[in-house]
């Protein structure tokens, strides 16, 4: 029964892993198009419209590393020897101060936009 839980919890953190890949490729892709939409719709400088663009990319980037972090915390669960809990605590915080980051940036962008 053991093995079976570790072979379970194995799949739901490769297909969390998966889900954030998906949403990094979906928001790189939604930021293109939304980067050339205010490329060619204004004269080359920094717009609102651009700037929401970073913004939506910013938002989605914190889903996927919560998503990266989720799918650690679970092979963790299913292993947890010192090298692997220290591991996860420095991708933990690593992936705490990018978010950290990316909120205080987006919080910035969102002033400076109204």
């Amino acid at each position: 029964m053991h093995d079976l839980i570790k072979l379970w919890t194995e799949w739901v953190a490769v297909a969390v892993e998966a889900a954030a890949v998906l949403v990094v490729a979906l928001a790189v892709a939604q930021a293109v198009v939304g980067f050339l939409r205010a490329f060619f719709s204004g004269d080359g400088e920094a717009t609102p419209m651009s700037d929401a663009v970073r913004l939506r990319l910013a938002r989605w980037l914190m889903l996927a590393l919560e998503f990266a972090l989720a799918a650690d915390i679970l092979r963790t669960a299913i292993a947890p020897d010192w090298d692997e809990i220290g591991k996860l605590a420095a991708i933990a915080t690593l992936r705490t101060v990018l978010n950290f980051f990316l909120q205080r940036e987006m919080e910035h962008a969102q002033r400076a936009m109204r």
